[in-house]
């Protein structure tokens, strides 16, 4: 009997564990891609890799009649955040002016577009335990 009550509890535990292990999907989309030329790059972020390198996750997709939709698999919860550019000419980096503006068009996370580079703080959501559904804006 002991032996019983100690593998229902072992198994209570691990059914436990795995629930509070819970991961998410987010599906982003962005519907006002100016062409259908190139790829939308998109990158998953935390505080520390927001515009500091690459991200935690990074995805890229083709465009159909100006509009992508991705979809992010297995996000831990947390706090977030995601970039993401129109890579026109498929050189898979940001092409910027020389004056220091972008000659490809992005957005982020929220949909903040403050004048300067983007701010982690404006840009980031929370993820829990429900999949989420975001739209991007260039």
């Amino acid at each position: 009997m002991k032996n019983l009550l100690l593998t229902f509890a072992l198994a209570l535990t691990t059914l436990f564990s795995f629930s509070q292990d819970s991961k998410t999907s987010i599906t982003v989309t962005i519907d006002n891609v100016t062409s259908d030329k190139g790829t939308v790059k998109l990158s998953l972020h935390t505080a520390d890799t927001f515009m500091k390198g690459k991200g935690l996750m990074s995805t890229q997709s083709k465009i159909k009649d100006g509009k992508i939709t991705v979809t992010f698999e297995n996000v831990k919860p947390g706090d977030y955040a995601i970039i993401a550019f129109h890579d026109e000419n498929e050189n898979s980096k940001m092409d910027f002016r020389e004056n220091g503006m972008p000659l490809e068009s992005y957005g982020m996370s929220n949909n903040s577009m403050a004048f300067g580079p983007p701010n982690y703080n404006d840009a980031k959501f929370t993820v829990a335990d429900k999949n989420l559904d975001l739209n991007i804006r260039f």
